[in-house]
């Protein structure tokens, strides 16, 4: 990436958008979306500075629960023909949304048919190419965007007699560092948050090769899962083995395990650059982050890390007026200074390479290093058709069928070859499904 001059500050906005006050009463935009706790809070002090800023718009955030909880809200909504103007997606919905005939106006149509200056090439190539069409037209607007990361606790490495300056690279220095770290007193050596996102699906991008075929639904809903790969299956059983030395020890579905670092229980733990907040909120302990483990063996690994995360889809149902409002919006949410501040204080990544590069000359790196490791991940090459990200329909569901695969593995009631030959078969089945009603 090169720098770039920065395209807007806040007051530039301002100055482009609205020139004048206007006395009318505000259009109002209704925006629902995830995020709870102090994440939620971030969200709407956002819209409150957006509606302070102008006085033509006003939008209006709405939790609506957990990811799965806010998608079926807005399906639901759309069904009985009461849809919000924008609503927050994780990525795994990304084919649900797509496939949703007459719920959704693409974001680029919104965008041109607004008149309003925008340049889609601002937005981070790995972060926004998940969210486009084969043609590279963006259907929904990034937000909040993230990858997997290693973090690693300071003091245990030194205590272990290990150079916190040279965490490890790949899974067998990671077992090495974890057999030395359980000798230094500690009671487990590495567990992992999003077993699924960061173990099979980040795991394929990272080492190249792919989770199913199509280039990983991108090219068609006829596509296969092959995520029971030797590669696969080496890792996952691998996986499992190590549970006998306590080399890894399974954390639960999600990011239940997060107290298992936090609390100094292991010393390694996989989780997404979005948790970078919470451990520094709740860890006693200096820690750092560094680029997921690979294994060596892996021609051309590391490749790179895909996302998680949401997007903003907007809505079929509305006015020209508010879908011109919707556009305001988006812009003013994509400029540097908010997407650094948002960046900043979450540990999402910025999704423009001006918050970037903002972030930057602002010395944040300098004072936290660990903030970067993910957008150095996502970037490291160029992405291929293994590593540009997922998109598979009835994705949610096999989600679960993941877990339920992993649990048995981790608790020896099958093999990670027979585990994962099942789930292929099972998620093929949910693909064929999809695809039959999508026709």
């Amino acid at each position: 990436m090169k720098p770039r001059k920065l395209i807007l500050t806040v007051s530039l906005f301002i100055l482009i958008f609205f020139p004048a006050s206007v006395m009318a009463e505000p259009i109002t935009i209704n925006w629902w979306f995830a995020h709870g706790g102090r994440l939620g809070e971030k969200v709407q002090s956002i819209v409150a500075n957006f509606n302070k800023l102008q006085s033509k718009y006003k939008v209006v955030a709405t939790y609506k629960g957990n990811y799965h909880d806010t998608m079926m809200a807005g399906i639901a909504a759309f069904r009985s023909k009461t849809p919000p103007h924008i609503l927050q997606v994780f990525e795994v919905g990304t084919a649900t949304m797509m496939a949703a005939k007459g719920a959704i106006k693409p974001v680029y149509e919104v965008m041109s048919e607004a008149g309003q200056p925008w340049d889609p090439n601002v937005y981070l190539s790995t972060v926004i190419g998940y969210y486009t069409t084969p043609e590279g037209k963006m259907l929904s607007m990034p937000f909040n965007s993230s990858t997997p990361v290693l973090y690693y606790n300071v003091d245990a490495f030194k205590k272990a007699g290990l150079d916190p300056d040279k965490p490890p690279k790949t899974w067998p220095e990671v077992a090495e560092y974890a057999r030395q770290t359980i000798k230094a007193g500690y009671p487990a050596g590495f567990s992992t948050a999003w077993i699924s996102w960061i173990h099979m699906e980040n795991f394929s991008a990272w080492h190249n090769v792919p989770f199913g075929t199509k280039a990983n639904g991108f090219e068609g809903l006829d596509t296969q899962y092959v995520f029971n790969s030797p590669l696969h299956v080496k890792h996952i059983q691998q996986l499992a083995d190590w549970q006998k030395e306590k080399i890894f020890i399974y954390g639960g579905r999600r990011n239940k395990g997060n107290a298992k670092f936090s609390s100094g229980e292991v010393a390694m733990y996989t989780e997404s650059s979005a948790g970078y907040a919470g451990f520094k909120k709740t860890s006693k302990f200096p820690f750092r982050t560094s680029m997921l483990p690979y294994w060596p063996d892996v021609a051309g690994a590391p490749q790179n890390t895909i996302i998680g995360g949401a997007s903003l889809w907007v809505m079929v149902g509305h006015s020209k007026a508010e879908y011109d409002g919707v556009a305001t919006f988006f812009n003013y949410i994509s400029t540097p200074a908010v997407q650094a501040d948002w960046h900043q204080f979450t540990g999402y990544l910025p999704i423009t390479t001006d918050a970037y590069y903002l972030t930057k000359g602002q010395g944040v790196y300098d004072k936290k290093p660990g903030m970067e490791t993910a957008l150095i991940q996502m970037t490291l090459n160029k992405p291929t058709s293994n590593s540009r990200g997922l998109r598979f329909g009835n994705f949610v569901q096999m989600r679960a069928v993941i877990y339920d695969t992993l649990e048995a593995i981790f608790a020896g009631k099958t093999t990670a070859k027979k585990g994962l030959d099942d789930a292929v078969a099972k998620g093929n089945r949910l693909l064929r499904k999809f695809e039959k009603a999508n026709k």
